[in-house]
């Protein structure tokens, strides 16, 4: 649990600061801050996600730093349905449209993209187990041949 809570620190800091950055520089009546986060928050979990899944083993620990700490607390769908009523509410329709639409749309888009991104970036699984393969044999404890390294 104290993994996710650490996680979870650092997602809500990165969350404050890139929130207070845009909202500093944008004063239009669409929640961007909002929005830029919830879409790169979507593009890292769906390109770490896929990485650990597909690419790497990594220890369970890891996963639930990155995925349920980090981009929990950085990610924000209850100010997005808040922030989307309020403009509901002021009489800002079109505004209201674009945000559910923009976001749900984009961050579909940018969670494939990072999945698609870290099938790309990664070199192939068979050279990645011939180099585990000879990383081990350089160490009496690493792992047998074919064995995954977890991190």
């Amino acid at each position: 649990m104290l993994v996710v809570a650490l996680g979870g620190a650092f997602g809500a800091v990165a969350r404050y600061w890139l929130s207070a950055l845009i909202g500093a520089r944008w004063s239009k009546p669409f929640p961007l801050a909002t929005f830029v986060i919830n879409v790169t928050g979507s593009f890292i979990i769906g390109f770490l996600l896929t990485s650990m899944s597909q690419r790497m083993a990594i220890h369970p620990h890891w996963r639930l730093l990155i995925a349920v700490g980090f981009i929990g607390a950085y990610t924000t769908f209850s100010t997005f349905e808040y922030e989307t009523l309020k403009l509901i509410e002021e009489g800002n329709l079109m505004s209201a449209f674009l945000n559910v639409t923009l976001s749900v749309v984009v961050g579909f888009i940018a969670v494939w993209l990072g999945s698609v991104a870290a099938r790309r970036l990664f070199i192939p699984q068979e050279l990645a187990l011939n180099l585990q393969n000879i990383v081990s044999g350089l160490s009496r404890s690493g792992p047998k041949t074919g064995q995954r390294i977890e991190l």
